[in-house]
């Protein structure tokens, strides 16, 4: 978990960077980041996820019918932007509350694991809605590790999409995830800013 606070303040920084100037004696050399990081590469947001988990360690679980209870998380989300097309999202998920089933009658808790990942997203649609706004859809395979009750790291393969609505700088999105390992389904939303 330190390595993503410590990945999310690097990047603050180096997009806080207007324009970084090196200069030898015989040779004049200028590197402007503005070169290496163009306006609008990079996407710093906070939102929330709802995650409908199927899957439980628990086999009684597994073998009666339950009812599953929407988990809410906190998401932390950057994404990179190399290309007007290709995006790189960066992610972690960390839960609010444990997972919990409805069980003939009776709720059954078992405890969420934090989930972390990145992946590739293509920007398939881009639609202009005003002067300044502008919606994008966005698809894309994407790969997540989580802890188990184990305390073992586990990966499961994520499709997710996203339309975002753009305005100048902020930036709002809903979307939704498949994960495949896990057999969940997740809805997701937030705001956030492009620097």
């Amino acid at each position: 978990m330190r390595f993503f606070f410590t990945f999310f303040i690097c990047l603050i920084v180096a997009s806080s960077m207007n324009a970084l100037t090196i200069e030898k004696d015989s040779t004049k050399l200028i590197v402007k980041a503005d070169s290496l990081f163009h306006k609008g590469i990079f996407e710093l947001s906070f939102g929330q996820s709802l995650l409908f988990i199927s899957n439980s360690q628990l086999i009684n679980i597994r073998n009666n019918a339950a009812i599953v209870i929407p988990t809410s998380a906190m998401l932390f989300f950057v994404e990179l932007r190399p290309e007007k097309r290709i995006r790189i999202p960066v992610f972690f998920n960390l839960p609010t509350e444990s997972k919990q089933f409805i069980v003939a009658g009776q709720i059954v808790n078992e405890r969420a694991s934090p989930t972390f990942g990145m992946g590739l997203e293509y920007r398939i649609m881009k639609a202009k809605v005003a002067a300044a706004s502008h919606l994008e859809l966005e698809v894309g395979p994407l790969a997540s590790f989580l802890m188990t009750t184990k305390n073992s790291l586990r990966f499961a393969p994520i499709a997710a999409a996203r339309v975002r609505l753009v305005r100048n700088n902020f930036v709002m999105y809903v979307g939704t995830s498949y994960s495949i390992g896990i057999n969940s389904w997740g809805i997701l939303y937030g705001t956030g800013t492009v620097f």
